[in-house]
């Protein structure tokens, strides 16, 4: 690979993870953004084919249907999803719905997706009569095991997706069970502690004051279309982006110890982890490395608000602010990641 072409596609890197953070009109239309981006790095690499496009035509599929059919399923279903919370509240003690609650969304956010698990919680908070404080805790805490449960399949979040998409071929061959086989030892125990930091507290924080969270506004039916359509786009996008800079990360990103990966994909936290997955998966890579650079990304990403998307949908929906989300999302957080490091560095 010429110097040319190596100098282009760092320019893009760059630019993909600068300028969204940077740029209020980039971060608006992150979706259309990053396509060209994606466009621009597959010609610079001089790997355009009939393959290639058919795969990105064909990987947002399956999330985008996903998405739209959880989204009216949703939007009918929301009514009953609220008389059965009121009943829960009435029935049994704050910690004990608190727990079912988080840990119920982030088990099936992989199933029904992050995106719906996002909107069921929004829908759920406001109905909840805790304190505001209180509250903002529960929703970072439950963000949390969303974003690290959605990761278990390739329907949960564009992440998987990415990583699903690019490592199905050899010599990982990677099918829809990929994940789950290789991270369900390290997922499902975090979501079950964030279950349970989410409960600390509950019953001290009970009110009978209007003063807790509020969802904003009821979704219409072309809401969940336009968002299936975004979520087709990213996808779509993310695959061109990461086929584009893979002559990149092959030759840097693989040569990278496990744990450096952990700790440099703490930028996940600012950056979607899902463009950050597209960078940095290859083939090439062996499977603890993958490991490393998926459970950093994903444990990150909940640090604060544009680092995963169950953060941006619940924020914007129950209006909580950038300081408010990282007064949790960093004091829950970091400890989470150097628990899991350590675990990690010894037993995979």
């Amino acid at each position: 690979m010429n110097n040319l072409i190596i100098a282009g596609l760092t320019l893009i890197i760059l630019a993909v993870l600068i300028l969204p953070f940077s740029v209020k009109k980039v971060e608006e239309e992150l979706e259309i953004f990053l396509f060209l981006m994606g466009i621009i790095a597959v010609s610079i690499s001089k790997i355009w084919s009939g393959y290639l496009i058919i795969e990105a035509i064909k990987e947002p599929v399956p999330i985008s249907v996903t998405v739209l059919i959880m989204g009216f399923i949703f939007k009918f279903t929301r009514k009953k999803i609220a008389s059965l919370t009121k009943k829960l509240i009435k029935k049994f003690k704050p910690e004990f719905v608190v727990f079912t609650i988080t840990l119920s969304l982030g088990l099936f956010s992989s199933v029904i997706t992050a995106i719906i698990s996002s909107l069921i919680l929004s829908e759920i908070i406001s109905i909840m009569k805790f304190k505001r404080n209180y509250e903002i805790k529960l929703t970072v805490m439950t963000c949390f095991a969303i974003g690290v449960g959605a990761a278990l399949t390739p329907i949960g979040e564009p992440l998987s997706t990415i990583v699903i998409s690019k490592l199905k071929g050899e010599p990982h061959n990677a099918n829809f069970f990929y994940l789950i086989k290789n991270l369900a030892e390290w997922i499902i125990p975090l979501i079950i502690l964030f279950s349970l930091v989410a409960t600390t507290g509950a019953s001290k924080n009970l009110s009978d004051k209007e003063e807790g969270l509020e969802e904003e506004y009821i979704e219409s039916d072309k809401t969940i279309i336009y968002r299936a359509v975004k979520v087709y786009i990213f996808v779509m996008a993310l695959v061109f982006l990461g086929n584009g800079i893979n002559p990149l990360t092959q030759i840097f990103v693989t040569k990278l110890k496990p744990e450096i990966l952990y700790w440099i994909n703490s930028i996940s936290a600012i950056l979607d982890n899902a463009t950050l997955a597209a960078s940095e998966i290859t083939p090439a890579l062996k499977d603890r490395q993958i490991t490393f650079i998926i459970m950093g990304l994903i444990i990150s990403g909940g640090f604060l608000i544009p680092g995963n998307i169950p953060n941006i949908i619940c924020a914007s929906k129950l209006n909580i602010k950038s300081k408010e989300w990282a007064k949790y999302g960093l004091l829950y957080g970091i400890p989470a990641m150097l628990i899991c490091f350590v675990f990690l560095y010894f037993l995979a």
